[in-house]
C-alpha cells in the first residue's frame, strides 16, 4: 500500500498541475503593444469623475509594464474605452437619532476592449458594479457637516476606483 501511494505521489509530482500565476501571462495577440485610453465618458451626476478612473486605469496599465499607453487612440494598437452609467451613495446604517452614519458608494460602467487592427471586440462588461462602504464617524447626537459627508464620499471613491483600474486592467490582460 505505501509503494502505490508513494507511485501515485511521484506520479502527480511529475505530471504538474497545470495552473500558472496570475499577473504573468496575456492572452492578447502578440502585436499589441500600444494602448490607446481615451477619457471615459460620464453619465453619473458626479464631477470629474471620469478623470480620475481614466487616469487610475492609465496609471494600471502602465504598472503593468508590458504596454505603452498613450491619450488618444490614434496611433494604439488597441483602445480601452468605457462608460460610468451610474454612482449613487445610499445610506446603510443610522444612528439611534435615524442620522444616517454609513453609506454604500455604487459605481455601475461599461468597458470595452478593441483591437485597432481588426476592430474586434477582445473583451467587454457593460455591467461592471463596484461597491464601497464607508463610516461617517459621526457620535450619535451629532450631526454632519457636508464637509465632513463629501470627505468620506471622496475617499471612498479613491478605494472604488482603485479597484476598478486594478480590475478591469486584469481582466483585460489576464483573461478572466
Amino acid at each position: 500500500m505505501t509503494r502505490i501511494l508513494l507511485l501515485v505521489c511521484v506520479a502527480l509530482v511529475h505530471t504538474g498541475c497545470g495552473y500558472a500565476l496570475a499577473g504573468r501571462g496575456s492572452f492578447l495577440p502578440d502585436y499589441i503593444r500600444i494602448v490607446g485610453i481615451p477619457q471615459l465618458a460620464n453619465l453619473s451626476t458626479f464631477f470629474q469623475v471620469e478623470q480620475i478612473l481614466t487616469e487610475k486605469l492609465r496609471t494600471e496599465f502602465i504598472g503593468r509594464g508590458r504596454y505603452t499607453v498613450i491619450p488618444n487612440p490614434e496611433g494604439a494598437d488597441a483602445v480601452v474605452t468605457g462608460v460610468v452609467r451610474s454612482i449613487t451613495v445610499t445610506p446603510v446604517g443610522f444612528t439611534e437619532q435615524q442620522f444616517a452614519s454609513r453609506y454604500q458608494f455604487t459605481l455601475t460602467m461599461s468597458v470595452e476592449f478593441t483591437d485597432a487592427r481588426t476592430s474586434k471586440v477582445l473583451w467587454s462588461n457593460a455591467g461592471l458594479i463596484f461597491r464601497e462602504e464607508y463610516e461617517l464617524g459621526i457620535r450619535s447626537n451629532v450631526e454632519v457637516d457636508a464637509a465632513t459627508f463629501l470627505s468620506q464620499e471622496r475617499s471612498s471613491f479613491d478605494r472604488i476606483s482603485d479597484d476598478v483600474a486594478r480590475t478591469v486592467a486584469t481582466a483585460i490582460l489576464e483573461a478572466f
